[in-house]
């Protein structure tokens, strides 16, 4: 039995690794010279393995076709993704939102890890190969496929090509060609985990400020959709960091619906607490103009957005500031906002939302229910998660489960 591989990231290592242990002769395919190209930059290069949770925790976090996963994760849960780079000598640590990392912070750890897990068992690497076509024979199961204008003889394919997010790392969409070529509904792709765009001038003013520890409050029209406390960043375009792309997996329907995000740059102090600050230090710059009385509570850069937005005189004397006016100041701290009109281009993004239809794969065995000896893996598929370790533990459990079924199904 010899198994075709597509891509070296996170699903397409596990399951050539699970197919592999199975018994398969396994050649796996890549554009890049080395794996994990994809899974070296997550994290901020620290690489967000998994959540260490419960399998119906990991489900919660998935908006997008959840139930699709039940059998992958049944088969490889945190807990075993865990277990299996810990004996694979690869120590963990548990850190704030049971986000699970290296305890190196190293993400070369885990990719090594999966390079020789492969390595020592028998896969055979195909670097900088791009394949062009998955061929099908008269029966039209699949029978091989065709790379740099080579065909290589395979019982089994499978997908694990990644999204169309981050091109730069060999994830270009051509697992989307690949299906549709085969008769597959593709969804059509879109950015998931991005940077947001923003409407005016306000994020060009404040470009290149970081905010640490801020609270952020994601409004679909006037229902609040989600909240997150973290860092972000103001760019030329808008907003980005890591809270901002936790935020824009809620935003799923730009076009159709208004969304807006809302800044508390204060979120340790109430309204109360943060008016008795306030109180304190116009008490010391009383006689001061108002422009110049902000510099102990805000970063400098975001002083003058703020007393513009304030509608306060900036060269008023402090003493002359009404309670009214100050009390807007306040509600003006604990939720500045910024609205946001659409997402940055799908190259930007961590992950695609969209892929290859889940009614047209086998939840059990991540095969094609349309081409015979075809599975999928990863976020190829039209299943994605929020932030926090999630998509990656989708891709380990959908290419375990691609691996051991393309290995085993034809043995049974």
């Amino acid at each position: 039995m010899t198994i075709a591989v597509i891509g070296a990231g996170a699903a397409g290592l596990m399951a050539a690794g699970a197919a592999a242990e199975a018994g398969a002769h396994v050649l796996l395919f890549d554009k890049n010279a080395k794996v994990g190209r994809k899974i070296m930059i997550t994290g901020k290069g620290r690489c967000n393995v998994t959540n260490n949770c419960d399998v119906q925790t990991v489900l919660a976090n998935v908006p997008v076709n959840p139930r699709f996963l039940y059998s992958a994760l049944g088969g490889c849960s945190p807990a075993d993704v865990m277990d299996f780079f810990e004996n694979e000598g690869v120590p963990l640590k548990t850190e704030r939102g049971n986000r699970v990392f290296p305890v190196s912070d190293k993400a070369l750890d885990i990719v090594d890890a999966l390079f020789f897990y492969v390595k020592r068992l028998g896969v055979k690497f195909e670097f900088e190969h791009t394949v062009e076509k998955i061929l099908t024979g008269e029966d039209g199961a699949v029978c091989g496929v065709q790379a740099d204008g080579k065909t290589y003889e395979a019982d089994r394919v499978i997908v694990a090509t990644g999204g169309a997010s981050y091109p730069a790392t060999g994830s270009t969409g051509d697992g989307y060609t690949f299906a549709k070529a085969l008769g597959h509904t593709v969804v059509s792709p879109r950015p998931s985990l991005v940077p947001l765009v923003a409407r005016g001038d306000v994020c060009q003013k404040l470009m290149g400020l970081s905010l640490k520890n801020v609270q952020v409050t994601v409004y679909e029209g006037q229902k609040a959709v989600y909240e997150d406390f973290g860092e972000m960043l103001f760019t030329h375009f808008g907003v980005s960091g890591p809270l901002i792309l936790s935020a824009s997996a809620h935003m799923r329907h730009f076009g159709s619906k208004e969304y807006r995000i809302d800044i508390d740059l204060k979120p340790a102090l109430d309204e109360k607490t943060l008016d008795k600050r306030l109180l304190s230090d116009f008490e010391k710059h009383k006689n001061s103009d108002f422009i110049n009385a902000l510099g102990e509570l805000l970063p400098r850069k975001l002083i003058p957005v703020v007393v513009e937005r304030s509608g306060i005189d900036p060269r008023v004397k402090v003493h002359s500031v009404t309670k009214a006016q100050r009390q807007a100041l306040v509600r003006l701290l604990k939720a500045f906002p910024v609205e946001i009109t659409g997402a940055r281009p799908i190259a930007e993004a961590i992950v695609t939302t969209g892929g290859v239809s889940v009614r047209d794969v086998n939840p059990k065995t991540m095969a094609s229910k349309r081409t015979p000896g075809l599975y999928f893996a990863g976020e190829v598929l039209d299943v994605d998660a929020y932030t926090g370790g999630f998509n990656l533990q989708i891709a380990w459990a959908t290419g375990r489960l691609a691996g051991k079924s393309a290995a085993e199904e034809e043995q049974k």
